[in-house]
């Protein structure tokens, strides 16, 4: 009901006119939602809902949608100016004010198809004891502003390592202070550059903090060209930028809850997969935000009442 009442906030009932109206544009989504949720494929999960009635009753489906049908949706809801409004949507459930006083930015890959670890590394042949080696040259990757303070994501693109990421810190920074006003945000080394710093400073007016050890690999008392690296070699907030690893427990979040294999193929069907990774996310979250507020209030609730009984 999250998914569903998320996509009612932003989309239409219908994406056309002369659509045929047989469902709706928040019940296909939530049932995308539900895929990702419970780790399966477009037929999975068409085979998943015939199987639950009452979780259709629940957002009002007569009938079960096609597996075709959910895949040619995804195509639409999950394009990128619609997938952010919808991931707005859900940080806007929780943070009214639109104040985010800490946040962190990473990077993080993930598998392009189930291939087993054992073709991965494994004998040349059984008289040698020498192993060949095969990496990937190619891999989806995924780069969040996330808050370090409920793991919502902020804002989310995606793109294809192994790349660096010192060139996607405003890429990925933008969409994010487009809509919310961030007072600092942290960042490993990857993202060291005194652009990068001027950007946060001075465009933005957001307070970075990130390690100046990109290019040295070594201490050395040498200063740095730019002011806010050189700022970050004398005066490196350490106790704050300790948070910076809540970006990582995000990305174990997915991977642990929602698996970190890409089914898609295709290169944009990966990055319409991985917003829906995205969305997911912060759905979960919101649920267990709501699950807490209901258990806060029913112990809130049975106090209330046992002190009234003393009374």
């Amino acid at each position: 009901m999250v998914a569903y009442r998320t996509a009612r906030k932003v989309l239409p009932l219908y994406s056309h006119r002369f659509s045929p109206k047989t469902f709706t544009q928040h019940q296909l989504f939530a049932c995308l939602v539900l895929k990702t949720f419970i780790k399966t494929d477009y037929r999975g999960i068409v085979a998943f809902l015939q199987d639950c009635p009452d979780l259709c009753k629940t957002i009002g489906l007569v009938k079960v949608p096609h597996y075709t049908t959910l895949q040619k949706v995804s195509k639409r809801l999950l394009c990128l100016s619609i997938a952010n409004q919808l991931l707005i949507s859900t940080v806007k459930s929780i943070c009214k004010n639109k104040k985010i006083k800490l946040a962190a930015i990473d990077s993080t890959g993930l598998e392009a198809g189930h291939i087993s670890r054992y073709f991965v590394r494994r004998k040349r042949s059984k008289q040698l004891e020498t192993y060949e080696n095969t990496h990937y040259r190619r891999w989806p990757k995924l780069s969040i502003v996330c808050d370090c303070r409920n793991h919502l994501i902020l804002s989310a693109i995606t793109t294809r390592g192994p790349s660096v990421d010192v060139n996607q810190f405003r890429k990925t920074l933008q969409p994010a202070i487009d809509t919310f006003n961030i007072k600092h945000i942290l960042a490993d080394a990857g993202y060291d550059s005194e652009s990068n710093h001027r950007y946060a400073r001075d465009e933005c007016h957001i307070e970075s903090t990130i390690p100046p050890n990109h290019g040295r690999p070594t201490l050395t008392p040498k200063p740095f060209k730019g002011k806010y690296r050189e700022l970050m070699r004398t005066n490196f907030d350490k106790e704050t930028y300790g948070q910076r690893w809540q970006v990582e427990t995000v990305f174990s979040m997915i991977k642990r809850n929602f698996g970190e294999t890409i089914n898609a193929r295709q290169y944009w069907a990966q990055c319409r997969e991985i917003m829906l990774l995205v969305l997911t996310h912060n759905i979960a979250v919101l649920l267990l935000v709501n699950e807490l507020f209901y258990r806060a209030g029913q112990i809130s609730f049975l106090f209330d009442k046992t002190v009234f009984q003393q009374a």
